[in-house]
C-alpha cells in the first residue's frame, strides 16, 4: 500500500516564492499591500474603510434564512457548544505540608483569527466547528475574514450564531499575513484557523512562530471498514459523499467480503448518475479511490492504522471492537446508521480534524487549541533547603554556577 499512502510535501517553490514577498509586503506597508493583493488576486477594489461588514449586516442575513436552516444551524451551534464544554480544563493546583504550591493555570487565547474560504462552495458549518470551540475555551475576540467578491447569508448568519465578534472582506494570503502582522484595519491575533487553498495554506505555514495555527489541511479523506453486512449501496453513497468534496478528496473501503468489493464499482455508477457534483466526485474516485480486499479484520484495523485517515467508518459486527484497536483515526463513526455527514455537521465533535496522516500525531480541533497553559510554583524555605543540594549538582554539572549559587544565597539565612 506505501504508493497510496499520503506522503506530506512542502508548496511547491514558486507558491513558497509568491506567498513569502506577499507576506513581506504585507508586513511593511499594512493596509496598502492588501488592498493592492486584492485588486491583484480577486480583481476587487474596496478601500479599507470598506472592509468591515457591520453586526447589523449579519443579522439581517440570519433573518433572511428559511426557518429551517436557521434552526439547523442554531441546533448545529448548541450540540457543538455542549460537546465542547467536556473539554474545559480548569488547571490544578497541589498544595504541599510545608506550604509550596506547584500547579497549571489555564487562560483563554486573548484573540483569534478565523479564515473562511470562498472557492468551490459556501461552508458556514466550518465557521461552527472552527469558532465555537474558541468560544467555549473563552476567546474574547474572535475575527473573521471572508472573500472580498461576497459571502453568502448563511455563512454570515453562521458567524452570528457561533460568537464572531468582527468580520473583515479580505480573503487569500493577504488576509492571513493581516490577521498574523495587523493592520491600521486588522487587528493582529494570537492564532488562524481555517481552511484555504494552497496559497493559504503556505501563508499559514510561514506566519508559524508570529501566530499559533490550526493545522495545515490537506484534501477531505474516508475510509471505511465493512464486512459482509454492509450494504453495497450505503457504502457507495459514503464514499461519493467524501469525494464530492474535491478532486483531489480520498475515499477508501477495506473489506473483508469478497462479495461487497465486487458490487461496489456498479454501485458507485448508479449513485454517480444524476449527482449535481458529479464530475468532481468521479475525478476524486479515478485518482483516489481505492477498494482494498484483506482476508481477516485484523488486517483492515493495519490497514487504516496505516493510512491514519481523516474519517474512519466501521460499518461491520463489532464495531465497537474494531474500533478500540484503531491507533490512527480523526475521527471514528460507529455502525451503519452513522455516515460521516452527520460529523460534518450536527453530531457535536468539531469536524476540523487532521489529515494528510497526520493523525498518527494530531487530534480534532478542541478547546485546548484556544487557551494557553502557565505553570505556578511556589517555594516554601524548607523546600528550597530540601532540593538545594540536587538543585546544586545538576546545575554545576552543566556549567551553570550562578544557577547553583542563586540557591546557595537562600541558604545563608536564620532559619524560621
Amino acid at each position: 500500500l506505501d504508493e497510496f499512502l499520503p506522503h506530506v510535501s512542502a508548496a511547491d517553490r514558486e507558491t513558497r516564492r509568491v506567498v513569502a514577498d506577499l507576506l513581506d509586503d504585507v508586513r511593511a506597508r499594512g493596509d496598502l499591500a492588501v488592498r493592492e493583493c486584492t485588486m491583484r488576486f480577486d480583481g476587487v477594489d474596496l478601500a479599507p474603510d470598506d472592509w468591515e461588514i457591520p453586526g447589523e449586516s449579519w443579522q439581517r442575513a440570519l433573518e433572511r434564512l428559511s426557518p429551517v436552516l436557521r434552526d439547523a444551524l442554531s441546533g448545529a451551534v448548541d450540540r457543538v457548544r455542549e460537546y465542547h464544554g467536556h473539554q474545559r480544563d480548569e488547571g490544578f493546583e497541589l498544595t504541599s505540608d510545608d506550604g509550596s504550591v506547584l500547579g497549571m493555570r489555564v487562560l483563554p487565547l486573548d484573540r483569534v483569527g478565523l479564515y473562511v474560504p470562498g472557492g468551490k462552495a459556501s461552508y458556514p458549518s466550518s465557521v461552527i466547528m472552527n469558532e465555537v470551540p474558541a468560544l467555549v475555551a473563552g476567546v474574547q475576540e474572535i475575527i473573521a475574514v471572508v472573500p472580498p467578491q461576497g459571502v453568502t447569508d448563511a455563512v454570515l448568519a453562521a458567524c452570528a450564531l457561533a460568537g464572531v465578534t468582527r468580520v473583515f472582506r479580505v480573503g487569500g494570503a493577504q488576509a492571513i499575513g493581516a490577521l498574523a502582522f495587523g493592520t491600521a484595519t486588522i487587528p493582529r491575533v494570537d492564532k488562524i484557523v481555517g481552511p484555504g487553498n494552497r496559497f493559504v495554506a503556505e501563508a499559514k505555514r510561514q506566519v508559524v512562530g508570529q501566530v499559533g495555527i490550526d493545522m495545515i489541511a490537506g484534501p477531505t479523506e474516508v475510509l471505511i471498514i465493512a464486512d459482509e453486512t454492509a450494504r453495497p449501496d450505503w457504502v457507495a453513497a459514503d464514499l461519493l459523499a467524501q469525494a464530492e468534496h474535491d478532486e483531489d478528496a480520498t475515499a477508501w473501503c477495506v473489506t473483508t467480503s469478497r462479495a461487497l468489493a465486487e458490487a461496489l464499482p456498479a454501485a458507485l455508477e448508479r449513485a454517480l448518475e444524476g449527482a449535481p457534483r458529479a464530475a468532481i466526485a468521479r475525478a476524486a474516485l479515478d485518482r483516489n479511490g481505492i477498494v482494498v480486499l484483506v482476508g481477516h479484520m485484523r488486517d483492515a484495523i493495519e490497514v487504516a492504522n496505516r493510512r491514519a485517515p481523516e474519517h474512519l467508518q466501521v460499518v461491520a459486527r463489532g464495531a465497537d471492537r474494531i474500533a478500540a484497536n484503531v491507533r490512527h483515526a480523526g475521527a471514528i463513526f460507529l455502525g451503519a446508521d452513522t455516515p460521516e455527514p452527520v460529523g460534518d455537521y450536527v453530531a457535536g465533535p468539531s469536524h476540523v480534524l487532521p489529515t494528510g496522516g497526520t493523525a498518527r500525531y494530531a487530534s480534532p480541533l478542541g478547546v485546548y487549541d484556544f487557551v494557553k497553559r502557565t505553570s505556578i510554583i511556589r517555594y516554601s524555605a524548607a523546600r528550597v533547603a530540601r532540593d538545594a543540594p540536587h538543585i546544586v549538582a545538576l546545575a554545576e554539572a552543566e556549567g551553570l554556577y550562578a544557577h547553583a549559587e542563586a540557591v546557595r544565597r537562600r541558604l545563608d539565612r536564620p532559619r524560621p
